[in-house]
């Protein structure tokens, strides 16, 4: 058969989940996610990704205020539906639905959705739409080679490791050696079935920890 492009761009939709909401990330956001993931001992959080730490809250409103027009990348606020608050933001990037190829990226999980149920939920909710509503073939996951806790969620939530493009980019003025995942179509039926088992509510405690893991499912 013969392969076909996607549908089109993403769009400015609302994903639900039954953990969280992923919402096109906008002003009002910036208060939850700031408290979230930045201020006092939150630099690390920044480490990898293209832009440095806010300064403040006044510096992050600027900053999505500048994001916010662009559809490349196109970035959406995680929120928890237990609290409704904004607890981190994640991008569809690199979006070429010519050849049905699209990026998760600019991933900043904050303090209550980083290694919760929340986490695994928002990169669901992105894959299926991905896959599901817009046709696209690919999914990406690109990320520093030195980021060895990105290398490792990438493997734990079901993408394949495809090596390391050395000398990719210049970012904060240092050599980045990219390391590459993906997820394909035909791989997606049976990556949804994992995911939604490990996301059924009897799979987590009254605390919310998880009592099998996602590699259980897989």
């Amino acid at each position: 058969m013969q392969p076909s492009p996607a549908e089109g761009p993403p769009g400015r939709v609302v994903l639900e989940g039954r953990w969280c909401r992923l919402e096109p990330l906008a002003a009002g956001h910036a208060g939850d996610l700031y408290a979230a993931t930045a201020g006092d001992g939150e630099a690390d959080r920044y480490r990898w990704l293209f832009e440095p730490p806010p300064a403040d809250l006044a510096a992050l409103s600027a900053w999505i205020a500048r994001e916010t027009p662009k559809a490349d990348p196109l970035h959406f606020a995680v929120v928890d539906r237990a609290t409704g608050r904004c607890g981190g933001r994640q991008a569809f990037m690199r979006i070429t639905p010519e050849h049905g190829v699209i990026e998760i990226g600019a991933v900043l999980w904050g303090r209550g959705v980083a290694r919760t149920r929340l986490a695994t939920e928002a990169l669901y909710l992105f894959a299926r739409h991905a896959f599901e509503d817009l046709g696209y073939r690919r999914f990406e996951w690109k990320c520093n080679a030195r980021n060895a806790p990105s290398r490792q969620a990438a493997a734990r939530f079901g993408f394949t490791f495809e090596g390391i493009f050395r000398q990719h980019m210049i970012i904060k003025g240092e050599s980045r050696d990219t390391a590459w995942f993906s997820m394909l179509d035909g791989e997606w039926p049976a990556l949804r079935s994992a995911y939604e088992a490990w996301l059924a509510p009897e799979n987590f405690d009254m605390d919310g920890s998880q009592r099998r893991p996602l590699s259980a499912f897989l």
